[in-house]
């Protein structure tokens, strides 16, 4: 599943420019079959779009992956996404994604009292 939305994702990069009639080369690609339970793959196509990622097999038949794929934006700027998947998601990280505000000062000093409550056997029903 995590791997259909990461193919997902690179098909949107890809699709970005879907006016346009031309055919795309793919000019490299690599892939190791599943051996052990490590599997490997990544390609580069002839308009910029490259992907890596490699999976190892995880816990009740899943897997974990993690890598890399990048893609130039409409303004030719290079748009890279490294992620993790795993048993806690799809973790993406890059420079162009949106990062949450910081929490306000008092939000930790709430955390801290809470903990004691909690340590203290006090609960909230």
């Amino acid at each position: 599943m995590k791997f259909m939305i990461l193919i997902t994702l690179v098909a949107v990069a890809a699709a970005a420019d879907f006016d346009s009639r031309e055919h795309i080369p793919i000019v490299a690609e690599t892939r190791q079959e599943p051996v052990d339970g490590v599997s490997a793959s990544d390609f580069e196509a002839g308009n910029g779009i490259r992907f890596a990622q490699k999976a190892i097999a995880g816990a009740n038949g899943g897997s974990n992956a993690e890598g890399i794929f990048s893609y130039p934006d409409e303004f030719g700027n290079l748009i890279e996404v490294r992620y993790i998947a795993n048993e806690f998601g799809f973790q993406p990280q890059g420079a162009h994604l949106p990062v949450a505000p910081p929490a306000p000062a008092h939000v930790a000093e709430l955390l801290r009292i809470a903990e004691q409550q909690r340590a203290a056997g006090i609960t909230f029903e």
